[in-house]
């Protein structure tokens, strides 16, 4: 046992030595056969980026991922996922660099290095602003002349960092005329461009195009029409379209000399009177043939004037006395005559003729016989056209200071209707 006990302990310290750099030897093995290269292209994403930071700079893909995977596991490019957080990046001119995050979607192979590790960014904060839309395009052929060039819209909105948007004067929309003469309506992709012309890159245009219209002719004539407005619909019950105007008067419109010739007015696109019971005034495009364009005025004021239905009727109404004195007697000739009111048909629709009656006032007859014109007390809206016989024949008296005989008829203390 001595002797065994020896043997071991016998150059010891070489024995461990051996003993370790085996382990080493065997350790350094196993992790060279596990640890393993992936060369790919991984796709960076950016996260978090603040609304008002635009990136200036296009990150590179991470293209080399080092991994461990105990289990020999073979992954592509899509096992891995690539990050940077711009949550805490601020706009500025000067870079920043920023780490680069990869992470493995496989729970079985862990992401030991990659390459590249950080990259250095340039943002700079988002600016929006309007720009009026241009066309350019060359001269027309020879024999044609072209019309006033349209756009719709002829703003647009450019956004984009603040550098770059603050070089972008117009949004240009390029067309070509045709020597075939045929006139230009389509829509055109537009362009950023700066006070030279030049094309300005890193730029978001809202909306992309523009609708272009550019009339071409090759016999360009003019001519001053009078304006008709078009009205269509029907007012709101009880009314009644009153006048209608426009203004301007006139208008100046252009075209091919065919095309103008048989042209006596412009009309106007239809303005509706739907419902209408007030007066108002609208905008309304004029509505000219194809080959023909306005030239001073593309819109026209349509002035509509509306007024209550009116009408008239006739009533067959009693006579009522006064203002009459308690010391004169009257008398008048008949009691009942025909009288016609008017109004809009709604208000003589709501009168009840059984209660209608005609006045005559007393207060300012002398003794005597007097003409007294008829007068009537009628509701809002409604008015005394007329009446038959417009005047009253009323016949005053002194009332006796006695009573009348025993037996004779009595009479009204203030007038006598009679005939």
């Amino acid at each position: 046992m001595t002797r065994v006990l020896r043997i071991i302990v016998h150059n010891w310290p070489l024995k461990l030595a051996a003993v370790g750099l085996a382990t080493l030897l065997y350790g350094g093995l196993v992790l060279s056969q596990s640890t393993l290269t992936h060369l790919g292209v991984v796709p960076v994403e950016l996260r978090d980026q603040p609304e008002d930071v635009f990136l200036l700079t296009t990150i590179a893909p991470v293209t080399e991922i080092r991994y461990f995977s105990p289990s020999g596991t073979r992954p592509i490019d899509s096992t891995f996922e690539a990050s940077v957080d711009l949550s805490s990046v601020v706009a500025g001119p000067a870079p920043v660099t920023v780490p680069i995050r990869v992470r493995s979607l496989d729970d079985r192979i862990n992401v030991i290095g990659y390459a590249p590790d950080i990259v250095t960014i340039q943002v700079d904060r988002l600016e929006t602003k309007q720009v009026p839309v241009v066309v350019d395009h060359e001269p027309p052929p020879a024999g044609l002349q072209i019309g006033a060039t349209v756009t719709v819209p002829d703003r647009v909105v450019v956004s984009g960092p603040a550098s770059v948007v603050q070089r972008v004067t117009t949004a240009r929309a390029d067309v070509v005329i045709q020597a075939s003469g045929i006139s230009i309506d389509q829509e055109v992709p537009l362009l950023a461009v700066d006070s030279l012309g030049d094309a300005v890159s890193q730029i978001n245009l809202v909306p992309r195009s523009a609708r272009v219209t550019i009339p071409v002719f090759s016999d360009l004539r003019s001519r001053t029409l009078t304006v008709n407005p078009v009205i269509v619909g029907t007012p709101a019950p009880g009314f009644e379209i009153a006048s209608v105007s426009v203004a301007p008067l006139v208008v100046t419109v252009e075209g091919d000399a065919e095309e103008l010739a048989p042209l006596s007015r412009v009309d106007t696109a239809p303005v509706t009177v739907n419902g209408a019971s007030s007066e108002f005034t609208i905008e309304a495009d004029l509505s000219v043939p194809s080959g023909v364009v306005p030239v001073d005025a593309t819109t026209v004021a349509v002035t509509v004037k509306v007024r209550p239905v009116t009408a008239t009727r006739s009533f067959e109404v009693g006579l009522r006395l006064v203002n009459g004195q308690a010391d004169l007697r009257y008398a008048v000739t008949g009691d009942r005559i025909l009288v016609t009111v008017g109004g809009s048909t709604a208000d003589l629709d709501r009168l009840n003729g059984a209660s209608l009656v005609a006045d005559l006032d007393l207060a300012a007859l002398d003794v005597g016989a007097s003409e007294v014109p008829v007068t009537m007390d009628l509701p809002a809206g409604v008015t005394l056209v007329g009446a038959s016989p417009p005047t009253i024949r009323v016949t005053v008296t002194v009332r006796p200071a006695s009573p009348p005989p025993s037996g004779a008829p009595s009479e009204a203390p203030s007038a006598t209707p009679g005939g």
